[in-house]
């Protein structure tokens, strides 16, 4: 368990972390019994009959917690200039069940990783195969990118708020905007994450002429973006606010569309009985890009905070507390609540969720072991398996078809094969340990999956391991009760980072291309300070920030093509305490025909995917 601290006091951090611990105590010790834990059944969804029955609903639920207390954490959460921010050690994954996730069209490009074929998300890079959209601190960029002779700067959008993500839907592009937060941020490992309440903006822009973006429709929810997905002509999302209760008044959410504003009544909120130590409004609204006449579609929900979110062609499900499971039907911009239930455990990504062939499959951890669940469209248990790997964390799973791969991590790395061709009876086909872990499961074919994570040191005292540099794996899956690590490197030492390690969509592959693009953070440790050795707790120096490119095959393994920096002798790398910070840190790579794109909030670099030789550049002002 790591945490890191920037520019916040190590008392604030303390602060925070015991009133989280004691809320999440009172939560807990209302569900323990004699017998062990107790994980309350599923509850009807109804809506709420008028204002005071939502007041009262509030009141009661949350009898027995210290209220103090929770009137302190809300106001060091909306007031305090730290937030806090959840830490998922395992990042997303993209749904490369038939290989990369390219386009037919011409010119041949790479689109966002995503997790489910027709269901694309955010992203802060965007690209439809002549053009790139880019989201850059409070700014959007819209630059011609193809063909890369002709690249520069068409036009700029600055806006009053942090840019969230981005959609490109033929010539609509969509902008998510919340608050930009200021201030020194810490991150910190806390289950459920507690959002920061801030308005959420969905911006959509004609750019049929991308040097003049026309705003068409401005929407506006109350509260806190968590996250959206777009299924042919409707963005999808899902927004969180706090249910702050002041006597007899309740905070209820309010959206703005366009010149009318309307505020969500009680009587159109959906609720169940289950108790929880703070309740949040889930928004969930439907926009059509296209059509900016058809007014949004909005369904409310009162539940805990919600933790993650899965999306399927056909359903929303969103999970909250330790684990509540609730099934939101979608279709043309229609919401429909259809079904919830609880599991034990919790969930570490979306990606520990999915849909296959009606049935809904979860992994969860409980701190001391791993389960996964199968459910049925109902979201009835049909199907369990459970107390993997005691004594062992979760740091990664995935799911495949009729397979599921889950990873764990205490002192080695177990690579579970789990079978859920029969649903009512997953079983663990075999598994495979080796040194490090690994975050993130990428399917390089039906037989072979790519890993990345870290490399570790066992420790020679307690029952744990040192992270060391970013390790890179290939496992053969073809035999599923042996599999193997057939290639593996390691990048870096102790302090080596990656944001693919914590979002997948920084992660580039293409099958077809034998192409692998990672950004890397890279700190190597100056040997010849240690004449004697060091021991493995030790930090490298950082001494290089950029995309490594490398080509990969099941025969060679991973072979490093050359490397790509946006830094130059001007641009120093900048080291405040542990933490790094540079507007010319790559971040996304992508690419357009022949051509490799790399991105960083100040800059696009092209280069030849034939010998990565330098093609140009555009400068991001």
């Amino acid at each position: 368990m790591e945490y890191h601290l920037s520019s916040v006091s190590r008392q604030r951090v303390f602060s925070y972390a015991v009133a989280a611990l004691v809320i999440g105590t009172a939560l807990g010790g209302a569900m323990w019994n004699i017998g062990g834990v107790y994980f309350l059944k599923a509850h009807a969804m109804t809506k709420f009959s008028s204002q005071q029955e939502l007041v009262d609903f509030l009141r009661s639920t949350t009898q027995g917690l210290p209220q103090s207390l929770i009137q302190k954490f809300q106001y060091m959460l909306q007031n305090d200039r730290a937030r806090i921010e959840y830490f998922a050690s395992s990042p997303t994954f993209d749904s490369l069940a038939k290989g990369a996730a390219e386009s037919s069209a011409v010119p041949d490009y790479s689109t966002t990783n995503i997790q489910v074929e027709g269901v694309d998300e955010a992203d802060t890079v965007k690209t439809d195969g002549a053009y790139l959209y880019i989201a850059s601190g409070s700014s959007v960029y819209i630059v011609r990118a193809y063909p890369p002779g002709e690249a520069n700067v068409l036009s700029k959008m600055e806006f009053k708020a942090r840019v969230a993500g981005l959609f490109i839907n033929g010539d609509k592009l969509v902008v998510f905007l919340g608050e930009s937060s200021s201030g020194p941020v810490f991150i910190l490992r806390i289950y459920p994450p507690i959002p920061v309440v801030r308005d959420t903006s969905i911006l959509v822009y004609d750019v049929l002429d991308r040097t003049k973006p026309t705003l068409q429709r401005n929407v506006t929810v109350d509260g806190s973006y968590f996250g959206s997905r777009m299924i042919g002509d409707y963005v999808y999302a899902v927004v969180n606010k706090p249910a702050e209760l002041n006597k007899t008044e309740v905070s209820l959410p309010v959206i703005t569309s366009g010149k009318a504003t309307t505020k969500v009544e009680a009587t159109s909120v959906y609720h169940s009985d289950l108790p929880d130590y703070y309740h949040f409004f889930t928004v969930i609204i439907a926009v059509n890009v296209k059509d900016s006449l058809r007014n949004p579609t909005i369904e409310t929900f009162l539940q805990g905070a919600t933790s993650c979110i899965y999306v399927s062609t056909e359903n929303i499900y969103l999970t909250a507390r330790g684990t509540s499971i609730h099934k939101i039907g979608i279709k043309s911009g229609q919401i429909q609540y259809l079904a919830n239930n609880m599991v034990p455990g919790y969930v570490l990504n979306q990606y520990s969720m999915d849909e296959y062939s009606g049935y809904f499959r979860i992994a969860t951890s409980n701190g001391t072991s791993s389960n996964v669940y199968v459910l049925d469209k109902d979201l009835k248990i049909v199907g369990r398996l459970e107390g993997l790997a005691p004594g062992e964390n979760m740091y990664s799973a995935r799911f495949m078809g009729e397979k599921g791969y889950l990873v764990t991590f205490k002192k080695v790395d177990p690579l579970f094969v789990v079978d859920l061709k029969d649903p009512s009876n997953p079983k663990v086909l075999g598994k495979l340990k080796i040194p490090g872990y690994s975050d993130y499961l990428h399917p390089y074919d039906e037989n072979h999956l790519i890993g990345l994570g870290k490399d570790t040191f066992p420790s020679e005292q307690g029952d744990f391991s040192w992270y060391q540099g970013v390790k890179l794996s290939l496992f053969d899956v073809s035999n599923v009760s042996q599999p193997k690590e057939i290639a593996s490197l390691v990048i870096g030492d102790r302090g080596t980072d990656s944001p693919a390690l914590k979002d997948a969509k920084a992660f580039l592959f293409s099958r077809t291309r034998n192409l692998l693009v990672i950004p890397i953070l890279l700190a190597q440790i100056d040997k010849a300070k240690y004449p004697q050795g060091y021991p493995p707790y030790t930090y490298g120096d950082y001494v290089y920030q950029g995309a490594y490119v490398f080509n990969l095959t099941v025969e060679q393994g991973f072979v490093l093509k050359g490397r790509i920096t946006h830094l130059d002798n001007s641009t120093e790398l900048v080291k405040s305490g542990d933490y790094f910070s540079s507007a010319y840190s790559v971040s996304r790579a992508l690419y357009i025909e022949k051509t490799l794109y790399t991105v960083s909030q100040g800059k696009v670099k092209m280069n030849s995917l034939t010998d990565l030789s330098e093609l140009g550049g555009v400068k991001l002002p």
